[in-house]
């Protein structure tokens, strides 16, 4: 559990450092004219956001998986009426319908 938690903020870091990195690029591209720089900054400052919005989704799915874990731990009759349930609805819903004349 704390490897991930180091994990997820050594990612964000990471996302932080390439946004950064970016606004540079960006900004010595924009004073040089180098339109080739500027836009790698660009690049760089996308790739820095998604890294670190990866990390925080991430951290809610896990979240997530965590709450269905303690679900299925206290109440198993619950859980699987509702996965039962779920798997009649996409069976129906998937299953091929015969075509009436």
């Amino acid at each position: 559990m704390a490897d991930d938690k180091i994990k997820k903020l050594e990612n964000r870091a990471e996302g932080v450092a390439k946004d950064v990195q970016g606004h540079l690029k960006d900004a010595v591209g924009g004073l040089t004219g180098d339109v080739g720089l500027q836009a790698e900054g660009k690049f760089d400052q996308f790739a820095g956001h998604m890294q670190q919005d990866f990390a925080d989704l991430y951290d809610e799915g896990e979240g997530v998986v965590e709450k269905a874990v303690t679900l299925v731990r206290d109440k198993p009759l619950l859980a699987l009426g509702v996965v039962s349930f779920v798997g009649i609805v996409l069976g129906w819903l998937l299953a091929p319908r015969s075509k009436r004349s």
